[in-house]
């Protein structure tokens, strides 16, 4: 009989993580739905999820899921799925040290040490996967996303890094790639944008202005944007292949920008970049 694999996800309570529990549920997968409010685990739970508290901004939090997952699998665990981030729009200038900070507590450091909690467990397994869902802008920055480019380049080299330090333990990192999803993502950073930045004392307020009116636009179809479903597949390869891949890229732009961040010089790449955001909030 064959046995039933088991995977973490984080940041399920809507979007990628949801689509991408209840996909790999079907699947055949023992699914741990992770989320940080009790409401969403609650409703992960009524929707036929197994789910567990787990707030990455919270060592105890990430400790305790971790204990709760083992405690229900015999102490293994196939996979990790990193999810869960944030964005925090905002020029770089308009970000306090605490801001960024904040952005990278849960974008990175969260990440991280739930990450090192599951490795010594997949490595007295002898296999694993571990998944990071990183961003088109872990490739390639663009303006006014300076906490967010930060947090998922710095995810980049720590994957490629963790990525060199386990070849040959059977364990496999992966990284996903994705551009515009559809999700509440659009709607949790327009939040963080009203709570953390001064946009009328800004420089940029001029902007801001046109930051705040696309970022309120929900509901409205953006170019490229894909369903959730697209990751999903990308998860179901990194998870099922011998030799799953070190980077997926979903959805148009991240392959443009992903190509051209190799093909071209800094120069020209950054007037692409400068004419991409001067034209997004047209």
């Amino acid at each position: 009989m064959k046995k039933t694999k088991s995977i973490l996800i984080t940041g399920c309570s809507s979007g990628i993580g949801l689509c991408t529990a209840k996909g790999l549920q079907q699947f055949g997968y023992r699914v741990f739905a992770a989320a940080r409010r009790t409401e969403d685990v609650e409703k992960l739970n009524n929707i036929g999820l197994e789910s567990v508290l787990l707030d990455l901004n919270d060592s105890h939090s990430i400790s305790a899921a971790v204990e709760h997952v083992l405690a229900q699998t015999g102490g293994q665990l196939f996979a990790l799925f990193n999810n869960a981030a944030y964005g925090q729009p905002g020029a770089v200038e308009d970000l306090s040290r605490e801001v960024l900070r904040q952005q990278f507590e849960t974008n990175l450091f969260g990440t991280h040490e739930l990450t090192n909690l599951i490795i010594p467990v997949m490595r007295q397994q002898g296999d694993g996967r571990i998944i990071q869902n990183s961003s088109v802008l872990g490739l390639a920055a663009l303006p006014f996303r300076g906490a967010y480019n930060a947090s998922k380049f710095a995810l980049e080299g720590l994957s490629d890094t963790l990525r060199l330090e386990l070849a040959g333990t059977g364990i496999h990192v992966s990284l996903i790639e994705p551009g515009p999803i559809e999700s509440q993502f659009r709607a949790n950073s327009f939040a963080m944008f009203k709570r953390n930045i001064d946009r009328q004392h800004s420089v940029h307020h001029h902007y801001y202005q046109g930051v705040e009116a696309r970022l309120a636009k929900q509901g409205q179809a953006q170019p490229f944007t894909l369903p959730p479903d697209a990751i999903l597949k990308k998860v179901i390869h990194a998870l099922e292949s011998p030799r799953p891949k070190a980077r997926y890229y979903v959805t148009v732009p991240t392959y443009l920008l992903g190509y051209a961040r190799r093909l071209l010089s800094t120069r020209l790449l950054d007037k692409i970049l400068l004419k991409v955001s001067s034209g997004e909030n047209k």
